[in-house]
């Protein structure tokens, strides 16, 4: 019998995988203190978590015989992978798993922000037919499309951004296969009429985009992040909002996660931030869920699993 950990929910189509194993106890703890009690208790031989659930070297510690952490997800930033590679414990993810429904929310909040949408649906609700005479907006159409980080998702927006019009360049740690122009880092700032992220967070990417940063995009830049918050230095951001460096913002992600009451990079009338929600729709969350389970279980079984969710694989042999 194998004890499994989950420090968040998931969909219930996965859930009810691991309840119909017979060789599976699963044990829920979202929260810290129901962790800890956990841990007094029960051996654990997984983790499955999701975003927020936090794999630290404590929990590791807490842990002697864990065999693998599983995020239902593509990003590892809440987990001690290095950690976890040197105590031999497998670190399992759902590659690719969200490409498309990140690319599609990118895409979605670049036209909110470049058509100026959400305050035109909003003058109408509040009865403001009129709003129409002050509108300002202007279509995609045309406009370079700057994107850091040509990976899965970032060639997925790109496919979709040439298809509206748009004249795409990129930067990324690698020259890819691919119809659209390799520039240098500056270079993508200074041309881009709107740039988007899609870079994982690592120490050389955190605060990636600072006020240096900002000093090279044109003021009618749009600014989209779909990748992690922390790439972002948000000081540096709300500030290049206010002094009109830029154009405007839109995100799926900030860097400290619910934001405080009344903060002013959300408040801010050129900014739109949706609630990192991106990968949360009935698709691609079951999708997420249900393919980090079946691997688990595959991998605690010795049976079959998908080969590339299991990131540390290299490290482990």
């Amino acid at each position: 019998m194998k004890n499994i950990l989950l420090l968040e929910t998931i969909h219930p189509s996965a859930m009810e995988l691991l309840k119909e194993a017979r060789d599976i106890r699963v044990f829920e703890a979202y929260s810290e203190k129901s962790v800890d009690e956990i841990f007094l208790e029960q051996t654990i031989d997984v983790i499955i978590t999701r975003g927020k659930g936090q794999v630290t070297p404590e929990v590791l510690d807490a842990c002697p015989s864990l065999q693998i952490i599983a995020r239902c997800g593509v990003g590892l930033d809440n987990i001690a992978v290095e950690e976890a590679s040197k105590r031999k414990i497998k670190v399992v993810n759902a590659p690719n798993s969200n490409a498309a429904t990140i690319a599609e929310h990118t895409i979605a909040l670049l036209l909110m922000l470049q058509r100026n949408l959400y305050h035109a649906i909003s003058a109408v609700k509040n009865g403001d037919w009129g709003w129409r005479s002050v509108y300002a907006g202007d279509e995609i159409n045309g406009k370079t499309l700057g994107i850091l980080g040509l990976g899965n998702i970032g060639k997925k927006v790109a496919n979709i951004a040439k298809a509206l019009g748009m004249q795409v360049i990129y930067w990324s740690a690698h020259k890819e296969n691919v119809p659209y122009d390799f520039l240098s880092f500056d270079e993508v700032l200074r041309q881009s009429d709107c740039i988007t992220l899609h870079l994982p967070l690592t120490s050389e990417t955190e605060h990636l985009i600072n006020g240096t940063a900002f000093q090279k995009m044109k003021p009618n830049a749009l600014l989209i992040n779909t990748a992690r918050g922390k790439i972002i230095d948000q000081a540096a951001l709300l500030k290049a909002l206010e002094e009109k460096q830029i154009a405007g913002f839109a995100a799926d992600v900030l860097a400290m996660e619910p934001p405080e009451k009344n903060n002013p990079l959300v408040a801010h009338p050129n900014s739109l931030v949706t609630a990192h929600l991106g990968s949360l729709t009935s698709t691609t969350y079951r999708q997420m869920c249900v393919l980090t389970v079946n691997n688990v279980l595959g991998i605690l079984r010795g049976t079959s699993y998908q080969e590339n969710c299991v990131f540390n694989r290299g490290m482990l042999a």
